[in-house]
């Protein structure tokens, strides 16, 4: 194996990585290195997150520019203020033997004046996100007219956050002749065409299978009704006592209101999304990375640059739209040669996804079922006993009670002492969990390949099969546009299905009012309608309606194309109540009490 002593860097630079405790390179640096310091063209290196790609640029840029030359020589790109702290901080230690050069790091949400403080003397690195950058090239504080050297960090994250204008316009700025290295998990279309335009023949190096997941990850699901989701993420948390990892939400208020729940409930969590501020945001990261808190729960937006290098698992609230943001997510765990888990918890329509991703990454995605509150139980008791077993005792401290403790239990027999202690904690658990239902959804018999699941009437309305008939109650939600807004029931339908992009979602019972647009889906699918639109940014909103209806069968939907109103005004729902989504939810066993 090659050392970092071997790889030609200069001895300073050697001495303070040896002094981090760095002895051998990670795959991305044993290649990356040796071609920036021997090669001029322009580079393409694709890796996971948590591969060593700072140290695989970090390094050979501190041999290549100029310690004596106080201009910016060297520029790097990086998509969040978290990353841009951490790239800096990461270059200052490797720089620790380099006492003329000066690296500074620019981003929003700090003060500028102190920023523009730190530019009087120009530094020969300076590390930024691309908005702040923008802001202080306009006020002619940063000159990028003598960059060698350009780092596109998180290249494909900085394309999903919407920079691309900010990313040609910086560019832009840079001399034609500098040398360019992008650094990307993936390699989506927008990657490939900025590399076209900007980079010079550029060399590909990949580490592992392109747009593939982390080696040492391995990939979970569980399936459950949609509205049990949060009792699923309940039981995966505590059959993993030493869980360690981000819950990944769709929207912000999901976030809110998982993080709250989970709190409520007892458990070590909190939530991190784009409506804290800048000082409650550092506080919650500050914390999960001390490990003051075991569950992080966030939006992707929220959590990117968060460097946290020994999480346990990553768990999948919603799957993602799009495949290569799993692919981050997952990517966040099983990090520096460290094994983990990334785990989704889907409702039976998205099994498809599941092999969709199976495919985009070139990885096995293992069906689990949700452990009962038995296996719990079993679980939380014997990692009791291991932390009972590997404590510390601190003899000095206890002796002067422990006489006294002696003699109060000197009657129990050693068989009665441990039976005892055992059911101190095996009790509490099982009082909690003793009634906690099968979340897992029933296996369905395999169906006969020419059976038919629904047969069609013969005045063209479709019956519902067996299958949609044990789906139960319906739920009725509006979407805020309606007649006034030139809308029809196949525009809503469009709309519907560009939102949700999920066309097994059944849709019936259309009415459309001069302001909104009343519609039916089944329960167990409202929640996938409402987080979509959720997250969508196209202006629309769906709420559900409140009211009394019966649990006949879906008499349309829209692969029919055929729709019936309400029948009478008992069969419609009061449109005055709306209610918010709440969760069902078990008494948390960590606010029992013994009595």
């Amino acid at each position: 194996m090659i050392t970092f002593q071997e790889l030609g860097l200069r001895e300073e630079i050697q001495t303070a990585v040896t002094a981090l405790g760095y002895d051998q390179p990670m795959p991305i640096q044993a290649e990356v290195i040796p071609f920036m310091l021997s090669e001029t063209t322009d580079l393409v290196a694709l890796a996971q997150t948590g591969t060593g790609k700072t140290a695989a640029f970090g390094l050979p840029l501190l041999h290549l520019i100029n310690p004596q030359k106080r201009q910016i020589q060297a520029l790097v790109l990086a998509p969040t203020r978290e990353l841009c702290i951490q790239i800096a901080n990461d270059l200052k230690g490797y720089a620790s033997r380099l006492p003329s050069v000066k690296i500074v790091p620019v981003y929003g949400g700090e003060s500028i004046v102190l920023q523009f403080r730190q530019l009087d003397v120009p530094p020969q690195i300076i590390v930024a996100t691309p908005g702040r950058l923008i802001d202080l090239i306009h006020r002619g504080k940063v000159n990028l007219d003598a960059v060698d050297y350009l780092v596109l960090d998180e290249a494909d994250e900085m394309l999903n956050m919407g920079f691309q204008d900010d990313l040609e316009t910086i560019l832009q700025e840079v001399p034609d002749n500098r040398r360019t290295m992008l650094f990307s998990a993936t390699m989506p279309a927008e990657i490939t065409r900025i590399a076209g335009k900007y980079m010079h023949n550029a060399k590909e190096i990949a580490v592992g299978t392109r747009n593939a997941g982390a080696e040492n990850v391995r990939h979970i699901f569980y399936m459950v009704q949609a509205k049990q989701r949060y009792l699923a993420l309940k039981r995966i948390v505590d059959m993993n006592p030493d869980i360690y990892g981000i819950v990944f939400c769709r929207t912000r208020q999901e976030t809110k209101d998982v993080a709250d729940k989970l709190m409520q409930d007892g458990y070590n969590a909190d939530a991190l999304h784009g409506d804290l501020s800048q000082a409650q945001r550092d506080a919650v990261m500050n914390k999960f990375r001390i490990r003051n808190l075991q569950l992080l729960v966030a939006t992707d937006v929220a959590a990117r640059g968060l460097d946290v290098s020994d999480l346990t698992h990553v768990i999948n609230y919603n799957l993602p739209d799009d495949s290569e943001v799993y692919t981050h997510r997952s990517g966040r765990t099983g990090r520096v040669n460290k094994s983990g888990i990334s785990v989704s918890i889907i409702h039976s329509k998205e099994q498809r996804r599941i092999r969709e991703l199976e495919r985009m990454i070139k990885k096995t995605f293992f069906q689990e079922r949700i452990p009962n509150g038995l296996e719990i139980c079993k679980r939380q008791l014997f990692h009791f006993i291991d932390k009972m077993e590997n404590v510390q005792v601190n003899v000095s401290e206890i002796e002067q009670f422990l006489p006294h403790v002696v003699a109060k239990l000197d009657y129990l027999s050693k068989e009665e002492l441990i039976s005892r202690f055992v059911s101190l904690e095996f009790n509490r658990f099982l009082d909690y969990y003793k009634d906690a239902e099968d979340l897992n959804l029933p296996e369905r018999p395999e169906r006969n390949r020419r059976e038919k699941p629904e047969r069609v009437r013969s005045e063209g309305r479709r019956e519902v099969s067996s299958s949609n008939a044990r789906r139960g109650q319906r739920v009725r939600l509006k979407i805020n546009i309606g007649a006034r807004q030139n809308v029809n029931i196949r525009s809503v339908l469009g709309i519907i299905n560009d939102t949700t992009n999920d066309r097994t979602i059944s849709i019936g019972d259309i009415e459309i009012t001069p302001k909104f647009t009343f519609f039916d889906v089944y329960a167990d699918q409202a929640d996938i309608v409402r987080a979509a639109f959720s997250a969508n940014n196209r202006g629309f909103s769906v709420t559900e309606v409140e009211g009394v209806r019966n649990s006949r069968p879906f008499r349309a939907d829209r692969e029919q194309g055929s729709y019936r109103k309400p029948r009478s005004s008992a069969d419609k729902y009061s449109r005055s109540e709306v209610r918010e989504t709440s969760y069902k939810t078990e008494k948390p066993w960590r606010q029992r009490r013994y009595k």
